[in-house]
């Protein structure tokens, strides 16, 4: 996965889909269950290219189990993109990192809902946006009634052409006094001293596009 996709792997029970398929050959987890304790963390890896609509569901029902969720996807026919994530373990945590190359018409929604107590939902969602193309992001965190002490944070950021269209809509319902809850959305715009820097070393405007694209989508440091 870090060669082709640069995900980094590391000691964990494992699910793995690429192209919006489960693939059972690559992963750990059978049938991609985690509705039990595991004595590893779990790591979900979600990528590849996508079309139509694709869904993953997240639920976590087992106290004390860390998940992380690597998903790194783009795509160049309109997709509708859904991710669920239900938390009802005490004291488990689900980490995401979405990353998402829009080449056309995406929509995506990521719905994570906190029922148990002392849980813990964050999720970073980031964005290129190429030539021409509509991307419409929502997100909801949910902690639901006497959740107590929970920790939830959904954040959007996007890099786009020019031309680009975006939509964000980060939202929360809060029926439980949480430890934090907070949601953002943000534009990140390549400087002129860094364009320049990238076109004296030599690129080219299609290289410096490329270098920008990776650079802002491997650095979670923004959030």
């Amino acid at each position: 996965m870090w060669d082709e996709f640069n995900i980094k792997t590391f000691p964990a029970e494992t699910a793995v889909f690429r192209n919006g398929v489960f693939c059972p050959e690559l992963s750990t987890i059978v049938g991609c269950d985690i509705n039990r304790k595991y004595a590893r963390p779990v790591h979900i890896i979600y990528v590849g290219e996508i079309a139509g609509n694709c869904r993953l569901d997240v639920n976590i029902n087992v106290d004390n189990q860390n998940v992380f969720i690597d998903v790194r996807v783009k795509n160049k026919l309109p997709a509708f993109f859904n991710i669920f994530i239900k938390n009802a373990g005490k004291n488990s945590e689900c980490r995401g990192h979405i990353l998402m190359e829009n080449y056309n018409d995406l929509k995506y929604e990521c719905m994570a809902t906190h029922v148990g107590d002392d849980t813990t939902i964050l999720v970073k969602n980031k964005l290129v946006a190429g030539r021409n193309t509509k991307s419409k992001l929502s997100a909801v965190a949910i902690i639901e009634k006497n959740s107590k002490n929970a920790i939830s944070d959904i954040g959007f950021s996007a890099m786009a052409d020019k031309t680009a269209r975006i939509e964000f809509t980060p939202a929360q319902r809060i029926l439980s006094i949480p430890n934090s809850a907070e949601h953002s959305a943000s534009i990140y715009r390549p400087s002129s001293p860094q364009i320049q820097y990238l076109r004296m070393a030599g690129l080219s405007g299609a290289e410096v596009d490329t270098a920008l694209g990776a650079a802002f989508m491997n650095d979670f440091s923004l959030f």
